[in-house]
């Protein structure tokens, strides 16, 4: 079994896209859910369906040009179980360089750092994405 979720989920997104697999199956959680319809909003994936019978997700990666680029370049997982971290509100979103997401886990839900920072509100950093 599995203690971190998150990290397995994004170890295998990280393995699919390598290999540069179309799809990639997950174990389904809220949280892998979510962190899921994230990367569908941001563009980040072409699609996932959630598979009842054997508790998983299924996500579609996404790949660009002739050569099947990855979409997703880089996955890091921030906050672990052995050591949390966390951002108040005021430091939520201070980026450094290029596209990069941040999965931040807040009162109000699992979300972005841009949606947490328009609603002032801080929590928890799960992941970095770029």
């Amino acid at each position: 079994m599995v203690n971190d979720i998150i990290s397995d989920m994004l170890t295998k997104i990280r393995n699919a896209n390598s290999a540069k697999h179309e799809l990639v199956e997950i174990s389904y959680t809220k949280i892998t859910e979510s962190i899921t319809r994230i990367l569908k909003e941001e563009g980040l994936i072409n699609d996932f369906k959630v598979n009842n019978e054997s508790n998983s997700i299924i996500l579609l990666l996404k790949f660009r040009g002739q050569n099947r680029k990855p979409v997703i370049q880089k996955l890091e997982r921030i906050s672990k179980p052995g050591l949390r971290i966390y951002e108040n509100k005021k430091k939520i979103s201070k980026k450094i360089g290029n596209f990069m997401i941040f999965i931040v886990s807040t009162s109000k839900g699992i979300m972005t750092d841009q949606k947490a920072k328009f609603l002032n509100i801080g929590g928890e950093i799960l992941c970095k994405i770029s």
